[in-house]
């Protein structure tokens, strides 16, 4: 006979309308607070909030999660993301980034189906959840958006969702290439159907794909937008230094930054994937004008792309967040290994401790909830906040002696050690099993619609 699970206590006996409470037991409580205290002790959350931090809690509640001294933080947020991609993931190697968008990434997106996109929006969900990300901003393809605000609904991840937006790519598949008025129109009706959808858990965002895709009319029509309706807006800026002539040439001589200035979309309200190579004059445009920095180490190595100066747009003030990118570009999508990469790049970039571990941590909680405008809402564990929390687990031998708890976090621990993911108060993750998935068909159904897709795209 075995003895109680301490994961599953009997829950009691709930009347009609009575709050819905989980109690999470005997955690070490990293709080990312403005003093980033560690509190060791009990989390209520009730309705999906979080009601108290800290101490002993004896009030019996609906679910009690026993943490045994687990380390227990905010869910993580990533800046930047491509769901739709996930299905290349290993189809899309060995590439600079233009070679790579047009010899395989544009014609696989373009030959997506509604079935295929929504088998790859499950398998990216079910490897962010297990890894311990319970917040994004997605990128999507051209078309189909709809199906990723409707998959994700249906998982529970809380996301800002942008259709791509390509009216100036003659290079790009039919499918993908669009008329300005039209891609400008289906983009707010995508933001009349979702934004604000499952309780606030889905946003919509204007997604421009980059200047080099983009024309003018588009980009200002956007920041215009963006202005009126107070709608972040999500694109990528100077990943490539090949990217940055090509935008140069188009522009008349602007760099990438400042052209984006130029039409508008400089505001606080622009989320700028990658800012690899931005000069001291465009990173103080981007601290003047607040422009939230989306950093990708993990697909900036594979690209080939470059090292972002990370340390020196920090020191400016400027919000840097991260985010896997897609796994065509990075081929995981585990926030731990990109917070390793942020920091060791700019050790080797800079000096060691250059960004360090706690920074790291803060990159991948506090400023991604900034970057989206959500900074009252997520990204740490304050009463008020909303219950998206994970829990890491500390009996693997990877981690001990564990004798520092940032180092321990930033540089040893594995997306496979998380032990729990809660969105909103609902638990996503209980003991390393997603809860609403069943991952090992997410899987097998992702390997065959890959394998569609692929001959669909002849690539």
């Amino acid at each position: 006979m075995t003895g109680p699970d301490p994961d599953h206590s009997p829950p009691p006996v709930r009347s009609a309308g009575e709050p819905r409470s989980i109690l999470i037991r005997n955690a070490t409580i990293v709080t990312m607070n403005d003093r980033l205290d560690i509190v060791t002790g009990d989390v209520v959350v009730q309705d999906g909030r979080i009601v108290s931090v800290g101490g002993t809690v004896a009030d019996r509640h609906m679910k009690v999660v026993d943490a045994g001294g687990a380390y227990l933080l905010p869910g993580f947020i990533q800046t930047h993301l491509h769901l739709c991609q996930t299905l290349f993931r290993g189809s899309a190697d060995d590439m600079p980034l233009l070679e790579w968008l047009k010899r395989r990434v544009w014609p696989m997106e373009a030959a997506h189906t509604p079935e295929t996109l929504r088998a790859s929006v499950r398998l990216a969900a079910a490897e962010l959840l297990l890894t311990g990300t319970t917040s994004v901003l997605t990128m999507e393809t051209v078309h189909d958006t709809d199906i990723v605000f409707e998959t994700l609904g249906e998982i529970g991840l809380r996301a800002s969702i942008g259709k791509c937006m390509m009216d100036a790519a003659d290079d790009a598949p039919a499918r993908l290439r669009e008329q300005t008025s039209r891609s400008i129109d289906e983009s707010l009706a995508l933001k009349k159907r979702w934004d604000g959808a499952a309780s606030g858990r889905l946003r919509a965002a204007f997604a421009p794909r980059f200047a080099v895709s983009c024309s003018r009319e588009l980009l200002e029509a956007v920041a215009s937008l963006s202005s009126s309706q107070e709608t972040i807006v999500h694109t990528h800026a100077s990943e490539s230094r090949d990217e940055v002539d090509v935008v140069r040439q188009k522009s008349g001589g602007f760099s990438n930054l400042e052209y984006l200035a130029d039409t508008g979309l400089a505001t606080g309200r622009l989320c700028a994937a990658h800012c690899v190579w931005v000069t001291d004059r465009e990173q103080a445009l981007l601290a003047e004008r607040d422009v939230k920095v989306l950093h990708c180490p993990g697909s900036n190595l594979k690209l080939g792309s470059g090292l972002a100066p990370v340390a020196e747009m920090r020191a400016r003030g400027i919000s840097v967040s991260l985010g896997a990118d897609g796994a065509a570009c990075n081929n995981r999508l585990d926030m731990f290994e990109e917070i390793r990469l942020a920091a060791t790049i700019q050790a080797v970039r800079k000096a060691p401790g250059a960004l360090g571990a706690r920074d790291a941590i803060w990159m991948a909680t506090r400023e991604g909830a900034r970057a989206l405008g959500l900074e009252s809402e997520i990204g740490s564990i304050e009463p008020g906040k909303r219950a998206d929390l994970i829990l890491v687990d500390r009996d693997r031998p990877h981690l001990a002696p564990d004798r520092d708890l940032w180092s321990t976090l930033a540089f040893a621990a594995r997306g496979t050690d998380v032990r729990m993911t809660m969105v909103d108060g609902e638990i996503l993750v209980e003991r390393f099993t997603l809860t609403r998935l069943d991952g090992s068909a997410v899987a097998d159904e992702a390997r065959r619609r890959a394998a569609e897709l692929a001959a669909r795209a002849g690539v």
